[in-house]
């Protein structure tokens, strides 16, 4: 043996003494097949729609909770109505004001009613949602 050969048997040595055992060797089992994720049947998506938040303002009494024609009698027959599922829209509009008010049904379905308003100017800046209410309700 040469002197290089006794350099380099201790690096083999301490190379040896790091390997694992055979079982450390050995290649990992395959993962588990995936689950197949079946998508929810439409009617099963309809009815785990989030409730709609109820708006709840002072000057908002007798339109938050009132139905289409509840809202019809308040402020006349409102210039848009769009329905979308079982969602709805209605909006009046004045000089001073827009008004959107959505309407959902509640539990257990029945009737939309009203849930949430939406006061704007013409030209889109938001103004008082009671203050409009105030200005475009029809007086009795």
């Amino acid at each position: 043996m040469n002197a290089r050969h006794l350099l380099v048997l201790p690096a083999l040595l301490a190379l040896a003494s790091c390997g694992g055992s055979e079982e450390a060797m050995r290649p990992l089992p395959p993962p588990p097949p995936a689950r197949a994720i079946r998508p929810a049947p439409p009617a099963a998506i309809q009815t785990q729609r989030p409730r709609p938040h109820i708006q709840v303002l002072p000057g908002l009494e007798g339109v938050i909770g009132a139905d289409a024609e509840a809202l019809t009698r308040q402020f006349g027959t409102p210039r848009l109505d769009v329905r979308e599922g079982d969602a709805r829209k209605l909006q009046w509009s004045g000089t001073p004001c827009v008004l959107d008010a959505y309407l959902y049904p509640q539990d257990g379905g029945g009737r939309p009613v009203a849930t949430f308003v939406d006061a704007r100017r013409g030209d889109g800046r938001d103004v008082d949602r009671a203050a409009c209410v105030a200005a475009l309700r029809k007086p009795r």
